[in-house]
């Protein structure tokens, strides 16, 4: 996992496909795991009913499957994460080893969910996406390049160019991705703000990182 104020530039990795459209986020990530307090240990439950059985025997799923094991990205096809928006989603693929996602479109929450996350969810056409995961079962070795500064997607000789919305694809590359991060970096600002307001000079400036902590 990034952490805060890293920028994220490349992605490079082998790739797990993940066929069908309207995937939502019930399915990556059942509502009875919800109820977590922390994030921690997500990654296992990540398409839990998609994967096993009530007993526990897997099923065969891409993220069961031994050819993708330590993929870290996903492709996936149209309007993927749609449904509720639950963060435990992205959370959940994060965990499991996922550092970007690549696919014909996105729901909107749940890509800001993403970059919130510091994993980058770049859009492809169909076309491409059907070339990537061909590619991706015919040779599960293949090494993916998602390169987020050049907005291109490069695998055995496809060059693919990759879209995403400009606000986001530069908070990834500049690492303010991270609300908490943006925050702590610009303390200073604060500070001599809060000295020449009359009301609050009065009182002693606390620290933005002591009051998150």
């Amino acid at each position: 996992m990034n952490d805060r104020g890293t920028q994220i530039r490349q992605i490079k990795g082998r790739a797990v496909p993940l066929a069908g459209t309207d995937i939502d986020t019930d399915r990556i990530i059942p509502a009875r795991y919800l109820k977590s307090v922390t994030f921690d240990g997500l990654g296992e439950a990540a398409f839990y009913d998609e994967r096993f059985e009530s007993d526990g025997t897997p099923k065969k799923h891409p993220l069961n499957d031994g050819r993708f094991k330590d993929a870290s990205i996903l492709i996936v096809g149209r309007n993927f994460g749609c449904g509720s928006s639950r963060e435990h989603a992205p959370q959940a693929l994060l965990r499991w080893g996922i550092q970007a996602i690549m696919g014909e479109s996105f729901a909107e929450i749940f890509a800001g969910n993403c970059a919130a996350i510091g994993v980058p969810t770049v859009t492809v056409s169909h076309k491409d996406v059907d070339r990537l995961m061909s590619l991706v079962e015919r040779r599960p070795e293949t090494v993916i390049h998602v390169d987020l500064d050049k907005k291109a997607v490069t695998a055995k000789g496809l060059i693919i160019t990759l879209q995403m919305p400009e606000t986001v694809r530069r908070s990834l590359l500049n690492g303010m991705w991270e609300t908490i991060a943006v925050l702590l970096a610009a303390e200073g600002d604060f500070e001599s703000t809060a000295m020449r307001i009359p009301d609050i000079s009065r009182f002693p400036y606390e620290p933005i990182a002591d009051a998150i902590l």
